[in-house]
């Protein structure tokens, strides 16, 4: 099983789920690695934003509160910090301040930079994926090391019942096939 063809699978399967919507930087277009496993997604599922992170979370926001599902796309978790306030204070906490009334479900898509073949510069290759553990009580933190994690963790992320919302981070070097099948034979431990 490759990494890429799992989410881009997974992404046409969550495309054909009547409440989902992608929002994000390169969802409708072209532009950044993460956009091939959208391509074949229906153009009307997919809402393109401006760059600007925090207001996108707040949009996201406001579509779970109208009922949808957004998936909101943000190709590095260097820029998601951008909008990890509203992460914070806003969608982590609207189920404890409505005392459970305004139930949303956001997915939060997000990946670490590859940093091959080209290094693209530090601020582009981060994992945050600990520190988001520590700071949110209400969004559950997801990293898909293998590609048979993909479908079960955004499948789980859409089901839920329980009023939380899911931070799925993905690995952009994994993305690149030759990169990933390296990783499993040098490290199949860790899996």
């Amino acid at each position: 099983m490759k990494y890429f063809d799992e989410l881009k699978r997974t992404m046409e399967w969550l495309a054909t789920q009547p409440q989902v919507m992608f929002v994000g930087q390169t969802v409708a277009g072209p532009g950044t690695f993460m956009f091939q496993t959208l391509r074949d997604c229906p153009k009307e599922r997919c809402l393109e934003m401006p760059i600007n992170e925090s207001f996108q979370m707040q949009f996201t926001i406001g579509m779970a509160l109208a009922g949808y599902v957004p998936v909101s796309v943000y190709p590095r978790q260097n820029f998601l910090l951008l909008a990890t306030g509203d992460m914070a204070n806003m969608l982590d906490k609207i189920p404890m301040i409505s005392g459970g009334k305004w139930p949303v479900k956001v997915i939060i898509r997000v990946a670490t930079g590859p940093d091959a073949p080209v290094h693209p510069g530090h601020q582009h290759i981060g994992n945050y994926a600990k520190a988001m553990r520590e700071l949110f009580s209400w969004i559950e933190v997801v990293e898909l090391n293998t590609a048979e994690e993909i479908f079960p963790a955004y499948t789980h992320a859409l089901g839920r019942t329980d009023g939380k919302s899911t931070l799925i981070i993905e690995h952009g070097n994994f993305y690149n096939e030759e990169y990933y099948a390296k990783r499993m034979i040098t490290t199949p431990s860790q899996h």
